[in-house]
């Protein structure tokens, strides 16, 4: 798709709104989150290559296992495997960081005057973490968690109720900031166009495929190509 001077499709409303995905798009957790399903996995007795837990990162927990085993396994292990999971996080949480420029993003969509919503579907306490390592509490107009929402990414629920939680007019024109195929697809499925950083591993291609409308390294280098995007 081509993006006039001013970062939009020709006809399509200007965006005003900019919802942004927090694990693996501003920080860095992907790969804790892979091995922290891996290990809550395998104490339910299910060993999986992590190699295919990270394909499914960026997917809700509560479509994850059903993904990777399919309902059978969601029945046996399902429930216990994400309360594991999460425990598995709060070991890991501290090794998690900032991407490069992951702030730097934030400011930026601000200063061109477009509202800001963190859309995590991580349990609340997580999102808290997130929120004072990134100090991006002054920044975001709302945020979510995993409590607003029954289904999750790839379901585009959460970015709806992201929507809703800053009194979003139905006709108001988002984008989406995110770094996976799951992403893409929500962003696709609630209206919206979709810009992916690479950390979370999935080829160009993929996410080109999926939807994607702008791909780039990180946060930073999507901040200092802001104008070039629908964020313009």
């Amino acid at each position: 798709m081509r993006w006039g001077a001013n970062g939009q499709a020709p006809g399509m409303p200007e965006p005003t709104i900019a919802v942004l995905d927090v694990d693996g798009t501003l920080v860095d957790s992907n790969y804790q989150h892979a091995l922290a399903w891996y290990r809550a996995l395998r104490a339910q007795g299910e060993v999986y290559p992590v190699w295919r837990l990270h394909r499914l990162i960026g997917m809700g927990g509560d479509q994850l296992v059903t993904a990777l085993g399919g309902e059978e396994l969601e029945r046996r292990v399902g429930d216990a495997a994400r309360d594991r999971q999460s425990e598995e996080v709060d070991g890991v949480i501290d090794e998690m960081a900032p991407l490069p420029g992951a702030r730097d993003l934030l400011v930026s969509i601000k200063e061109r005057g477009h509202r800001l919503v963190l859309a995590s579907s991580g349990k609340q306490r997580h999102v808290d973490a997130f929120l004072d390592l990134l100090d991006a509490r002054d920044l975001a107009d709302d945020w979510t968690s995993s409590s607003d929402v029954e289904n999750s990414k790839p379901a585009p629920d959460l970015l709806q109720v992201a929507l809703q939680k800053i009194g979003a007019d139905p006709g108001a024109s988002a984008v989406m900031v995110g770094d996976s195929v799951w992403d893409v697809e929500a962003a696709k499925q609630a209206g919206m166009p979709a810009i992916v950083v690479r950390s979370g591993g999935f080829g160009d291609d993929e996410l080109r495929d999926a939807g994607a409308v702008g791909i780039y390294d990180t946060p930073g280098d999507l901040a200092a190509a802001l104008d070039d995007t629908p964020l313009a």
